[in-house]
């Protein structure tokens, strides 16, 4: 019986090596990066104003509902793949098929764009050492950058992005046990940094700065009024990326029945704790107006108090935010690709695990080289905007799943039930829908482009080497 990626194949499998601990800190590891930090400001200062922690609020209640609804799911069917696996046994392999491409978005786009940010902010961290590195060998080809004589150039490659996923994706090829040890002390030093800029900003909150609350709006939709907020809720949607991702290690799991809803709700209850806390001290200190066009509203901020050393602790908790978020999201890619390799929808090379390490090591490989490609030439930022609308629709068919499920296999064995019968589900839906028509024109057209993409790979390849299609006997579970 096949099951989402999963055939009694003979060879190595994934090591079943994560806990609770470790699950809950691999969701907090790529959920909390340097969104929090850069979109707390664009959300308040140009849709919410103050209301941004309305927004992150509202953001979290449609993760919440999905949250319960992949803990239903990834207790039911624990394997890799994520959101992958759980719509080819609810619904069928060419909704399945779109989900895994949609989740490309999510991970490999995503993982790229973040090593771009990632170089900048090592750049910034070591200028304040006074340490500087060459402008031409930290940008593509496509940005232009100052010299140190005052003139200006166009840049030739990002290294220290392509550091960074050569890095991660090495350890990621070493093994998930260590992998999951060097998350948790990044995950425990950036939310140390987190602790400490919402202990030592409240004494520093002006109740001023939070009047008018909800900004009236000025005529256009999402620019502050309700509509602002839930447009707001739209762009830090991005911030809530990454809990989904401790399903794609389902297959990894020691107990995954009981472990994984314990990791995908207990780090979307930490994180959405951590950003309510932390937008509330970022407005209360700084008024929404002076964040408009700022790059690094939270330095700015800081600079109202005397703790210097805490923009260099910032800077160093960014840098250690978006090393965990790339970290889970290479490796939540190389599941789903793992899974529908096993599939037959992607050719054999990603679903080969090394014989020692037990990891998809040619996957992993495979994506150390796009995203290097990606994050060294191209100016892939604009592609950052596709990661939120593509999760929304992940988790839109997740929740459709749960209900489908309950319809059609009423008896199954659930290690978690989503409370309230269909209702949660439903909520899911509509509020992950709401979140999703917020969002500008131009990111829906991109979605709709990258998805004809994939309609052609489906058709050209995958539909013909289905196991599915090639054994009549085989029925997704």
């Amino acid at each position: 019986m096949q099951q989402g990626g999963v055939y009694d194949d003979a060879g190595p499998s994934l090591k079943r090596a994560l806990g609770p601990g470790a699950l809950v800190a691999l969701g907090i590891g790529c959920t909390i990066g340097a969104g929090l930090f850069s979109l707390t400001g664009i959300a308040a200062s140009e849709n919410a104003g103050p209301a941004v922690v309305l927004s992150y609020l509202i953001a979290a209640i449609g993760c919440g509902f999905a949250g319960l609804c992949y803990s239903e799911l990834a207790s039911m069917i624990p394997i890799a793949g994520s959101a992958y696996t759980y719509a080819y046994t609810t619904l069928g392999e060419f909704v399945a098929w779109i989900i895994g491409w949609d989740l490309v978005l999510e991970y490999a786009v995503g993982a790229a764009t973040v090593a771009v940010s990632w170089s900048r902010y090592l750049v910034k961290l070591l200028g304040t050492f006074g340490i500087s590195l060459p402008p031409r060998l930290c940008a593509s080809p496509f940005e232009t950058v100052h010299l140190a004589d005052g003139s200006s150039a166009v840049g030739l490659i990002n290294l220290p992005a392509v550091f960074v996923i050569v890095a991660v994706s090495m350890l990621l090829i070493r093994g998930v046990s260590e992998s999951a040890r060097v998350n948790n002390v990044i995950v425990a030093i950036k939310l140390c940094v987190i602790v400490a800029v919402i202990a030592l900003g409240i004494p520093y909150i002006k109740t001023a700065n939070y009047i008018p609350f909800i900004p009236p709006n000025d005529g256009t939709f999402g620019h502050f009024g309700f509509s602002g907020v839930m447009r707001a809720a739209g762009t830090i949607f991005f911030a809530y990326v990454g809990f989904d991702a401790v399903s794609t290690a389902a297959q990894e799991a020691k107990n995954p029945k009981r472990d994984m809803p314990i990791g995908i709700l207990g780090s979307l209850a930490v994180c959405s704790l951590a950003y309510v806390l932390f937008s509330g001290v970022l407005t209360g200190m700084l008024n929404y107006h002076l964040m408009l066009n700022d790059p690094a509203p939270v330095a700015t901020a800081i600079d109202q108090t005397p703790y210097v050393w805490l923009k260099v602790a910032v800077n160093f908790g960014i840098l250690c935010g978006f090393t965990s978020v790339l970290l889970v999201l290479l490796l939540g890619q190389s599941r789903v690709f793992y899974a529908m390799s096993k599939d037959g929808l992607l050719p054999p090379f990603f679903s080969a695990v090394h014989h020692r390490w037990q990891t998809p090591w040619r996957s992993n490989l495979f994506f150390m080289v796009l995203t290097g490609l990606l994050c060294a030439f191209l100016p892939i930022s604009e592609l950052g905007h596709m990661t939120s609308i593509g999760t929304l629709l992940a988790f839109i068919i997740v929740c459709i799943g749960v209900l489908i499920l309950r319809y059609r296999e009423p008896d199954r064995e659930r290690g978690f039930r989503v409370p309230f019968g269909p209702l949660v589900p439903i909520l899911g839906i509509f509020s992950c829908f709401a979140i999703m028509a917020s969002l500008d024109g131009l990111t829906w057209v991109r979605l709709v482009v990258w998805l004809l993409i994939g309609f052609a790979v489906y058709f050209g390849y995958s539909r013909h080497h289905s196991r599915l299609r090639h054994d009549p006997k085989v029925r997704p579970a």
